[in-house]
């Protein structure tokens, strides 16, 4: 029997909530923990919206959705998270600060034996591995959006971290049928944001700078990737705005970046200030349930009765 089977899934939100969720349903008794009483009631709420998911998609029997449910609890205190698990995952935001404090009041709380996990999707492990004051216990593991589709998850090591510990949370990956992607060498984006990252910053800069609308952007990324399901605004609205908000703020006030911190102003001005968050509030760059995208014809050589609407996009203002 794996090592792990108690986990506790710190951060109640977009993928925190995916990966409790999915934990629970592969076997694992899982507490979600938030200290926000509205993400955690979001979170159930998105519980209740994946068990209709893993019906429709992973062909999950009514028994499967039960026996899920009954593996979950929630809570706002950390202490209550800590207690007995042997492995914690931490989903909070992408803010340094808030994640060692985390840690820091983490640390004390727990059993001696618990694994540490950081889902970061950009910064390293070892930025963070004094602070959970077990480093030879803490690793990165880090998972994609819609994790029932996207069954991956990145194991970053740091200098301090034990074969023991990398083997156990291997083990546990397998186990809640995800595929394990060893990351050979310390790099923030890790594999997958090395290359996401940069893609979503380019489509962003698009829009910021008024080069094309998010639908134009996502037709031209899916024409030109044939078969793929939704382009890089549609993946931003999936990932969620505070996360990539928070990621650009922290990379382009380190490195003194005016595009990228503009990309954030654009998404803080335009959706976070409003309550437009993405997918989890139901609108983004597009609505949901039927975003544009998914509707039929997105891809489709257009009736010449949208010529006008296509040069007005097109032609410039005299002297420009």
């Amino acid at each position: 029997m794996s090592v792990i089977q108690r986990v506790s899934v710190l951060g109640a939100g977009v993928l925190g909530g995916q990966i409790a969720w999915h934990t629970a349903f592969k076997g694992k008794d899982v507490c979600v923990f938030d200290i926000s009483a509205e993400a955690l009631a979001r979170c159930r709420e998105n519980h209740a919206l994946y068990a209709d998911i893993y019906r429709a998609e992973l062909s999950a029997s009514d028994d499967d959705i039960s026996a899920t449910q009954s593996r979950l609890s929630y809570t706002d205190s950390l202490a209550e998270a800590a207690s007995g698990a042997d492995l914690v995952i931490e989903a909070v935001p992408e803010d340094p600060a808030v994640k060692n404090a985390v840690y820091a009041e983490l640390a004390p709380l727990l059993p001696e034996h618990t694994l540490i996990a950081t889902n970061s999707s950009t910064l390293l492990p070892r930025d963070f591995a004094e602070v959970t004051g077990r480093p030879e216990k803490y690793c990165a593991l880090h998972y994609a959006n819609l994790i029932w589709r996207m069954n991956l998850t990145e194991i970053m090591a740091h200098p301090g971290t034990s074969k023991e510990t990398l083997a156990a949370v291997t083990e546990f990956a397998i186990d809640t049928g995800m595929v394990p992607i060893p990351v050979c060498k310390e790099q923030n984006g890790y594999v997958l944001n090395t290359w996401l990252g940069a893609l979503l910053n380019a489509a962003q800069t698009l829009v910021t700078n008024g080069v094309a609308t998010p639908e134009v952007v996502d037709r031209t990324y899916m024409l030109a990737n044939r078969g793929c399901a939704v382009g890089p605004m549609g993946l931003i609205d999936v990932i969620g705005m505070n996360t990539v908000y928070n990621i650009n703020m922290h990379w382009g006030t380190l490195f003194n970046d005016p595009q990228v911190l503009a990309n954030a102003a654009y998404l803080k001005n335009n959706f976070i200030d409003k309550g437009l968050l993405g997918t989890q509030t139901g609108q983004g760059y597009y609505s949901y349930p039927d975003p544009a995208f998914l509707r039929p014809g997105f891809l489709s050589v257009p009736d010449k009765s949208v010529i006008d609407e296509i040069v007005d996009q097109v032609a410039l203002p005299p002297g420009l």
